[in-house]
Parts: structure tokens; C-alpha cells; sequence
């Protein structure tokens, strides 16, 4: 029997080391599902409950994995579905492939079922590279060029593959007019430096300075030791970009933690009082976050030339790769010896992680929000890997949350769009099934997507040696993100109609489609079932009722907008009063004196 054109993208797939598309079957891929058959299903098909669910999962994949991700729609409808798992990675500058069916090429144009102009869909999403395919001889060159694409630009590739042409006899290009061979799958790399000169003007900038700071994205997370060393050598305080939160652990002594709406205080008065910044592999947008224009000289390091200088004065730019750049940065730097600046940042951290323990461990009704993340902080592995969905859990995943270790966390930085916690973390088990893995996911979102996943994390579960794979929910039966945007922002009182959420178990149902189920009202409680779910040999749903009214203050706030916001509250909330001591009681603990 012939090679068909899906046996062959399947075989290219295997040559490319690809070991599982994510992916939902339809009669636009039928041709490659039954192609999976005929290769014993290898690449594995790991089925999602949705299109959007795998090409989550594709990105969770490779963000954790260095690897691109795979995934795969029928046409019409599946293709649609994809998008905002795509948009999701090409905004994160993430590698993933799509491939999606098309209406077999004899329908084209004739208004028949399910044809959509797929051309038209992914021309924004997959701009760097996206192709149909037509015969069979584009093939290898166009799969090749999908993932060599996504890999160098860091960006979702298409490849669209009608019906029809699936099931055709693979026929490999000639060398002839009009055909494109291509070489064999591999992995080139290469390190960026910047030219000399210019290293030797960052570095002035930077030896000139008395008060440094760092800003660190994911774009540095090769440079672990060369960021400390900068940071020795400049007396400097490090700052994270979301993103970038598993680069250097919380533990360094100088690490202020998150920058921006979630970020810590010592972050922000470190941003406030510098007078040198260097940023390093981040493109963190709130540009309100950094030091105000013309107080700092800056110094930017990024492989990408279109987001240097993009939001911040820069006086320095350099193009390279984070750790090429540094390397060839440290000899030029001097050793501060005057460390006063280093030491007050130290201290202002050291002082943030009291108040940040004494907020967690406040009483709310029933628990307090902070204190489910400062207890997973508390006993969390140092391999486990943490994905944060969109939503108020993710304030606590910023500034609770401490890494150390090997801990990997991401979350989606720049779409922020909800439903993502659940399938990024199966795209991580996949990346990693012998470590732990932990979800910190809203109820909002559970409910949106994640409690269908928990049947896809049931299914594949025996695939991975490490079955630690903890869903943790905060369950509030609120909308909670939104509610405190439009109270701080829109000067409005709750809506109940927009943010309640219906009532349900989410431990219960976990328990019913075979995986663990805690379910968790006390905060006495809360540390013990970490415990347990951490040593559980089944992945399982913590199902934790927690106060929605436990503000999401940022530490920048003062006086007059917690004022401003307590009178959206009282124009007719029905809690006002709670919500109004949780939020001062929650503020005045960055007020009491340090033990240090």
C-alpha cells in the first residue's frame, strides 16, 4: 500500500522528534486521523475536550518543554476554535504548529459545508508563516518550513491541508522546476552579540550608575548565571516580568519579585528610586511600572530588534541573545563598592515577605485567598512546574507564590485570556510526566473549560510516571478579576447578573470521573490538604471556598484610592462592610513594623 500524503506528515512529524499532537478529530482531518491508526498512533493524538483545549495545551507544551508545540483542527468550525490558543502563543512568542483540514479542493468555492476562508482566518495569527498545500510534492518543504519558522520567530506557523489531498499518493519533489526539496529536520542555533562598541557603551552607562536596577523577562531565562553575576557586580536589586517570574528564585536575597499591577512594593519603590536600568529579554508593557522618563539611563538586551526601545527610553540597545550579550557585557563592568543601595533593596524584600505572610494568614470567610498560595509556597516541590489561569488568582500567583529551585511557572502574560491554567498544565505533563504539576485556576475558568479537561487529564493520566498533577480552585462563585476592575476602575458596585457564578462541586466531580477530589472551608485545614494532594498518586482537584471580597489592593495604592474604591463599594454592595475591613486590614499590614 502507497504512502499517502497524511502518512507522510505523520512520518516527517516523527523525524522532527514530535511525540504527541495535540488535537480534536473531524471530517476535515480524516485522512491524517486515519493515518494515526496506520502509525500505531505515533505521534501520539492526545485528545482535548476542544480545538481551543489543544492548542492551549500546545502552548503549555512548549513553553515548559523549549519545544514546539503541535496541534491539530478539522476544518471550518475546528480551524475557528483554534484561534485563541494561537493568538495566546504568538503573543507569549511561543512556537506552535497548527494543522487544519480545508473542504476537499474539487468544493472550493461553491459555498459547501463547513469551507471557510482559512487563508483569511490565519493570516494575522499565523503571519509568519502560512501555507496551504496543494499537491503532494509541497511536502516535506512546507511542514519543514512551519516548524523551522515557529521555532526562529518564536510564533504560531499554519498549515492548511485539504480533505482530499490527505488520502492522495505521496509523491516527493524532484529536482525540476517549480519543486522545493528540503534537507533533513535539525536544530541550528547560534549566539547573538552585539558589537563591541557597543557593549563598551553599555557598560559606561552602567558603571556610571549608583542605583541600578534590573528588569528580567522569559526572553533571559538562559542567563541565570550571568544575571547574578551582573547583579553582584552592580549592586543592583532584580525585578520579574510575569513571564519571567521562574527565571531567578525568590530565595536571592535581592529579588524583588513582580513588577506591574501584580507586582511587590519593593519592586515598585525600586523602580521609582533608580537611577540606571537595564532590561533584559522583557517586554512587559505597562510602562507606568518603570522609572519616570528622563530619571533613568537605560540599558536594553533583547534577541528581537522590534521591542528594543519600545517602552522605555533607552540610551543603549543591544541585540543578542540574553546570555551571549551578558557574558561579553561582564568583563567591561566594575564591582560597586559601595553597597548602600543593594542593602536597603535587600531589606525593603525582606520586610515585603513579612507583610506578604501577615496579609495571607488574615482571617476572610471562609479562607483568605493569599493564604492557599503562601501554604502551596510553603511545601511546594523545587522541580514542580505551576501554571496560573487569568483572573484575581493570578495576583496571588504573583506575590505569593515564591520560586525556588528548578520551579517553572507561566501563564498566558500577554492575552491574559481565561481557560488557560488546566490544558497548560496537561501541555506540561506531556513536557515533563516525571515532575509535579499545579494549576492555580478561578472558578470562572474552571467552569468555562477546566472541568471538561479534568476528563482529558483522567484519560491520559497513566501515561506519566509522576501522577502529581494538583488542580487547585478558588472557589468564590465570582467573577472575582472583573468585579474588583469595576469597583477600582469604574467606580461601580458588583453586578451580581454579569459575576455570579453558578453553585458546583468541583471536588465531587472530579471525584466522579476517576481522579482525587478535597474539598476545603477551613483555613486549619488548608495546609493539610496541600499535603495530601502533593503525595496523592492521582491527579486531584483541590476544591477550596475562599473570600471573594479579599482585595487585590496593589502595594503602589494609597489611602485615597482604597478611599475611592470603598465609596464604589458602598453605593450598593450587600457585603460592603466586609469588603471594606478586608481591604483595610489587608492594607494596614504593610504599615506594622518589621521584625527585622
Amino acid at each position: 500500500m502507497s504512502e499517502t500524503v497524511a502518512d507522510h506528515v505523520l512520518a516527517r512529524l516523527r523525524e522532527w522528534d514530535v511525540e504527541q499532537v495535540f488535537a480534536y478529530p473531524g471530517d476535515g482531518i480524516n485522512g491524517l486521523v486515519t493515518a494515526f491508526g496506520a502509525a500505531d498512533n505515533r505521534p501520539r493524538f492526545v485528545q482535548t475536550r476542544h480545538e481551543e483545549m489543544a492548542a492551549f495545551a500546545a502552548v503549555g507544551y512548549a513553553k515548559l518543554s523549549g519545544r514546539p508545540g503541535v496541534c491539530m483542527a478539522t476544518s471550518g468550525p475546528g480551524a475557528i476554535h483554534l484561534l485563541n490558543g494561537l493568538y495566546d502563543a504568538k503573543l507569549d512568542h511561543v512556537p506552535v504548529v497548527a494543522i487544519v483540514g480545508q473542504t476537499a479542493r474539487s468544493a472550493m468555492g461553491g459555498s459547501y459545508q463547513q469551507e471557510v476562508d482559512l487563508q483569511a482566518l490565519f493570516k494575522d495569527v499565523a503571519s509568519e508563516y502560512l501555507v496551504e498545500v496543494n499537491v503532494p510534492e509541497q511536502l516535506p518543504n512546507a511542514l519543514d518550513r512551519a516548524l523551522r519558522t515557529a521555532m526562529a520567530q518564536r510564533a504560531p506557523t499554519a498549515l492548511i491541508i485539504p480533505a482530499d489531498l490527505q488520502e492522495e499518493p505521496y509523491h516527493p519533489p524532484q529536482h525540476e522546476f517549480k519543486h522545493v526539496p528540503s534537507s533533513p529536520p535539525d536544530h541550528p542555533r547560534a549566539s547573538v552579540v552585539p558589537p563591541t562598541e557597543e557593549l563598551t557603551r553599555a557598560a559606561e552607562v552602567l558603571n556610571a550608575g549608583e542605583k541600578v536596577a534590573i528588569l528580567i523577562g522569559q526572553g533571559a531565562r538562559n542567563a541565570v548565571t550571568e544575571l547574578r553575576e551582573v547583579a553582584e557586580l552592580a549592586g543592583a536589586g532584580v525585578a520579574k516580568a510575569l513571564l519571567g517570574k521562574d527565571v531567578l528564585p525568590d530565595d536571592l536575597p535581592y529579588v524583588t519579585g513582580s513588577i506591574g499591577l501584580l507586582g511587590t512594593r519593593p519592586t515598585y519603590e525600586m523602580m521609582r528610586d533608580c537611577d540606571t536600568l537595564l532590561i533584559v529579554g522583557s517586554n512587559m508593557p505597562y510602562a507606568q511600572f518603570l522609572p519616570e522618563f528622563g530619571q533613568a539611563r537605560a540599558v536594553q538586551i533583547d534577541i528581537d530588534p522590534r521591542f528594543l526601545g519600545l517602552r522605555y527610553p533607552t540610551e543603549v540597545n543591544l541585540l543578542g541573545d540574553a546570555k551571549s550579550t551578558l557574558q561579553q557585557l561582564i568583563p567591561s563592568l566594575e564591582r560597586k563598592t559601595e553597597r548602600g543601595w543593594r542593602e536597603k533593596i535587600e531589606k525593603n524584600t525582606a520586610e515585603w515577605q513579612e507583610t506578604v505572610t501577615r496579609q495571607a494568614m488574615l482571617e476572610a470567610n471562609p479562607v483568605n485567598p493569599m493564604r492557599i498560595v503562601h501554604e502551596l509556597s510553603e511545601r511546594i516541590p523545587e522541580d514542580a512546574i505551576v501554571t496560573a489561569d487569568s483572573g484575581s488568582a493570578t495576583n496571588w500567583y504573583a506575590r505569593n507564590l515564591r520560586m525556588r529551585g528548578r520551579m517553572r511557572g507561566t501563564l498566558s502574560g500577554t492575552l491574559a485570556t481565561m481557560g488557560s491554567g488546566v490544558p497548560y498544565a496537561i501541555g506540561a505533563k506531556f513536557a515533563h510526566p516525571d515532575r509535579p504539576v499545579i494549576a492555580l485556576v478561578g472558578d470562572g475558568a474552571m467552569q468555562m473549560n477546566g472541568m471538561a479537561e479534568l476528563l482529558t487529564i483522567a484519560r491520559y493520566r497513566e501515561l506519566w510516571a509522576d501522577q502529581r498533577c494538583v488542580i487547585c480552585v478558588f472557589h468564590n462563585g465570582d467573577l472575582n478579576q472583573v468585579t474588583w476592575e469595576l469597583r477600582a476602575m469604574g467606580g461601580s458596585p458588583k453586578f451580581e447578573p454579569s459575576q455570579s457564578l453558578p453553585e458546583v462541586s468541583y471536588s465531587d466531580f472530579a471525584l466522579q470521573v476517576g481522579l482525587g477530589g478535597i474539598a476545603v472551608d477551613d483555613p486549619a485545614r488548608l495546609g493539610e490538604a496541600w499535603d495530601v494532594a502533593l503525595s496523592a498518586d492521582v491527579p486531584t482537584v483541590l476544591d477550596i471556598r475562599c473570600d471573594p471580597e479579599v482585595p487585590p489592593i496593589p502595594p503602589h495604592a494609597t489611602f485615597e484610592q482604597l478611599k475611592s474604591m470603598t465609596e464604589a463599594v458602598l453605593k450598593g454592595e450587600p457585603d460592603a462592610w466586609h469588603i471594606v475591613t478586608q481591604g483595610i486590614k489587608t492594607k494596614m499590614q504593610e504599615l506594622l513594623p518589621s521584625r527585622r
